[in-house]
């Protein structure tokens, strides 16, 4: 095995193809080829299919991808530590959260102290995100958990209520709470099965002996929203999630105390790449700001 093997594999895998992977290499794309044919030869795997003009990963190659994205950002943490001295962090900072809400304290300040780091954000639910960090999809994670798991590093951004949520005018004016029993009777707007909001519902509903059957099942906080904005139904949220939309109305429920709990997470075994290390040490401090000090 070969450094060289192993980084043309990684460029293929990553781009999609042997040729972009030559581009990216500054090499003929035969030279690429040649590399991870030795690569498989050499240990009797194959890595990839292929078929007419495209290629796929089989499960050997996803395998061997996820390892070589391990081997190379230690690559590129040892090359910062040999040139950290003065040097500005920069990068790329991807971010996964189950809502963008949690993200505005935060992302505004912390582009003006490292402006070089460019960041994307975008949504998925608790467990997509911690699947996304263990593939090295994403940096950092904001999940509806605060076990996540031991290989995790958490930032506990606290908990708040789940409430139910309604177009204006669905309901009666004079409904400005819901019973959980109530819920059984009503249209219910519910988020995919992988949603910590829908599992809390789900757990309080079998703890009653009660099931709660959904009108409809739809992928991602923003379309539960537009459902709900056009009067399908009823949703639901954490209040810290609800944000601001005239559409909407908030309809507490009556008689439970269902929380979702939220936390920034990160690889724990990733915490030295460095825009990873900046991002979490300023999360803290800000956090850290926000709770008042103890008399």
């Amino acid at each position: 095995m070969r450094h060289s093997q192993l980084r043309a594999f990684h460029h293929v895998a990553l781009l999609g193809g042997f040729s972009r992977a030559a581009k990216a290499l500054h090499l003929t794309q035969p030279a690429v080829s040649e590399q991870v044919r030795k690569l498989e030869q050499d240990h009797d795997l194959l890595l990839f299919r292929r078929e007419k003009k495209q290629i796929t990963l089989t499960p050997q190659g996803e395998e061997l991808l996820r390892l070589t994205k391990g081997y190379f950002e230690i690559e590129d943490q040892i090359g910062d530590y040999l040139s950290e001295s003065g040097a500005a962090v920069e990068g790329e900072l991807r971010i996964i959260a189950d809502s963008a809400l949690h993200m505005t304290a935060f992302l505004g300040p912390f582009r003006q102290k490292y402006p070089n780091i460019t960041i994307s954000l975008r949504t998925g639910n608790t467990e997509e995100i911690l699947e996304e960090l263990r593939a090295y999809n994403a940096e950092i994670g904001v999940a509806g958990s605060l076990t996540p798991g031991r290989d995790m590093k958490v930032l506990n951004l606290g908990a708040t209520g789940i409430t139910a949520f309604a177009a204006r005018g669905l309901l009666p004016p004079d409904k400005t709470s819901i019973a959980f029993d109530e819920l059984t009777k009503l249209p219910l707007v519910f988020r995919e099965a992988g949603s910590k909001t829908r599992q809390n519902l789900d757990a309080e509903a079998q703890r009653r002996g009660i099931t709660l059957k959904p009108a409809i099942v739809a992928e991602g906080r923003e379309a539960v929203r537009e459902l709900v904005a056009s009067g399908a139904g009823v949703g639901f949220v954490s209040e810290a999630e609800f944000g601001h939309d005239n559409r909407l109305i908030p309809i507490p429920l009556e008689d439970t105390d269902l929380t979702m709990s939220e936390s920034i997470v990160s690889l724990t075994q990733r915490q030295d790449v460095r825009v990873i290390r900046a991002f979490m040490e300023f999360a803290a401090g800000t956090l850290a700001r926000q709770t008042p000090a103890k008399p």
